[in-house]
């Protein structure tokens, strides 16, 4: 009645293959806007965050998409923010988009922010 075909053991080979990948080999971990989490997330790669997220986040790289809000601390070595943040921001790289409303204490080694962006807390720079 069932049967193994060739093609049925090609698919999961070619969806992992197809799988993002952020730099450094590391996979590329999107979640999406209609999603809400609360709890810790940490990743050795990319996480790009489009909902909400009530929790800490610790990441390589780390993108708040313009749907996305998190509330909480964030550490990551690169921080882009174009939605909503607010808690606790530790970084070497930090860029806030025009449509970024940050209310944080960030810690940061370069920092960009975009005419627009509305910022709530206190900038501290580390490093050299």
């Amino acid at each position: 009645m069932f049967s193994k075909t060739a093609d049925a053991t090609a698919a999961p080979n070619s969806s992992t293959s197809a799988r993002p990948r952020a730099p450094g080999n590391a996979a590329l971990s999107i979640l999406a806007n209609d999603l809400k989490i609360t709890g810790e997330i940490s990743s050795t790669g990319a996480v790009e965050v489009y909902g909400e997220i009530d929790g800490n986040i610790a990441a390589e790289t780390l993108t708040i998409g313009t749907e996305g809000r998190v509330t909480g601390a964030l550490h990551a070595r690169t921080v882009e923010v174009k939605g909503q943040v607010e808690g606790k921001i530790t970084c070497d790289s930090f860029t806030m988009r025009a449509t970024a409303q940050v209310s944080a204490d960030v810690s940061y080694a370069k920092v960009v922010i975009e005419s627009g962006a509305l910022i709530d807390g206190r900038f501290a720079k580390v490093g050299g």
